[in-house]
């Protein structure tokens, strides 16, 4: 797997019938080891280790309806007060961060109205703040910290 835009995280991984897999703390079980999940890793790691969020404040691959249909998110964290704070999305390192990756995760802000969003492809992370007042995403120079995804 590529090197990523992360500080070096040492992950948990085993070889299972042939299928490289890595724990994730989130879930508590071992996934498969694809590219996607390589960037969802290391982000859980630099969440937690870098900015604070404690593990069981994350929900990981769970389904949500979105305009009737079912879908399903990479990452959210939720708040001190139980609400969703932030919808993560995830990408290969070779998926390119575009417009359609933001209204992909756009389209889940529906259901989950959090404040936060962010997309990482482990090379370039793009952090929002949603200004419901004026509908505008504002970019921010740096990923919050969990006090700071608190604040309303």
């Amino acid at each position: 797997m590529p090197d990523l835009n992360f500080p070096d995280y040492k992950l948990r991984t085993r070889q299972q019938q042939g299928q490289l897999q890595v724990f994730d703390p989130v879930r508590k079980k071992f996934v498969a080891l694809t590219p996607e999940e390589w960037v969802r890793q290391h982000l859980i790691q630099y969440l937690t280790l870098e900015k604070q969020v404690p593990l069981h404040m994350m929900a990981c691959e769970r389904g949500l309806t979105v305009n009737r249909m079912p879908r399903r998110f990479d990452l959210v964290v939720f708040g001190l007060n139980g609400n969703p704070v932030l919808i993560v999305e995830c990408k290969a390192p070779d998926v390119e961060l575009n417009d359609d990756v933001f209204y992909q995760i756009a389209s889940y802000n529906l259901t989950l109205k959090v404040k936060h969003l962010l997309i990482s492809n482990g090379m370039k992370h793009l952090f929002g703040v949603v200004d419901y007042n004026t509908g505008q995403l504002v970019y921010a120079d740096n990923i919050f910290d969990y006090q700071q995804l608190n604040v309303e």
